[in-house]
């Protein structure tokens, strides 16, 4: 013990100093804007290299599982879309009409592949790393979703990596309806079970009963009308008692999130920046 204190009185100099560098370090980057940016790209990007490491070790000993989630979810589009042609060419007599309105459905968005490298479920609020950036056309403000139905929205990117804020987080809000009534509210998360979320401001006139399905409403440029979000599992009245609290049991699993794909709208950024002026000039 002696030893130990006659080393930190001789060093002391030292350990101040290093205590000053962390502490400048600490308000440097915390108060200014710049600098912070900087740092946050920097460490994003090399946080982002670990992880990706980290996940391709992981990710290799959940290939059946997930295999088993695709296949069986594969099954079930590919009976839904026979069963759909099989109506529309009893109706139009069009065998054709199936494959045009798919090609069709596409045509106004970009859609990018990425893994999911990094993430949380515990926190208030949550965040998900991905192992594609800027080089590969990924932007902020754009829509990530799984196979089963919502993710979340990109809210940083570097060159080779982004950050989403998943629907798992205080800051998400994203405008959703009923999807065989279109009245529409907001999905946000108020803590608690990773599979769980409530969609607030649904209106007191609109009609819907449990198990409805909700989907996003297009509303916005980040997602197009229809992604599945989830089911109503109940129903309540808000705080204020003017509108409706939707519990929702969520189709996309935030806990084995491993392939991904962010879509972006043709023409996204120039709605961005006109809706951006607007809200300047308003002030």
């Amino acid at each position: 013990m002696k030893n130990l204190l006659d080393f930190f009185l001789k060093y002391n100099y030292w350990f101040l100093f290093i205590l000053l560098e962390v502490i400048s370090f600490v308000l440097l980057f915390r108060f200014n804007n710049y600098q912070g940016s900087v740092f946050f790209t920097s460490s994003n990007y090399v946080s982002g290299a670990v992880f990706e490491t980290a996940n391709r070790i992981t990710s290799y000993f959940h290939l059946k599982s997930i295999n088993d989630d695709l296949v069986q979810k594969n099954v079930e589009l590919e009976l839904q879309i026979e069963n759909l042609r099989e109506k529309l060419v009893t109706l139009t007599n069009d065998t054709t009409g199936i494959e045009r309105m798919k090609n069709e459905s596409l045509m106004g968005y970009d859609i990018f592949k990425a893994k999911v490298i990094n993430s949380s479920l515990t926190h208030a609020d949550n965040y998900i790393t991905l192992d594609k950036g800027e080089k590969d056309g990924v932007r902020s403000e754009m829509g990530v979703v799984d196979g089963n139905g919502v993710v979340g929205i990109v809210y940083m990117t570097s060159d080779h990596y982004s950050v989403v804020i998943p629907v798992l987080n205080s800051k998400s809000s994203i405008s959703c309806k009923i999807k065989r009534s279109d009245y529409f509210g907001f999905l946000k998360w108020d803590g608690g079970a990773a599979s769980h979320a409530v969609v607030k401001d649904m209106p007191r006139h609109s009609l819907f009963s449990l198990g409805d399905t909700i989907v996003t409403s297009g509303h916005s440029a980040v997602f197009p009308s229809g992604i599945p979000v989830g089911t109503v599992e109940d129903i309540s009245d808000s705080h204020d008692g003017l509108s409706y609290l939707l519990k929702v049991k969520l189709f996309t699993d935030f806990g084995k999130l491993n392939d991904v794909r962010v879509i972006a709208k043709k023409g996204h950024e120039e709605q961005k920046r006109l809706e951006e002026q607007v809200k300047r000039n308003s002030k």
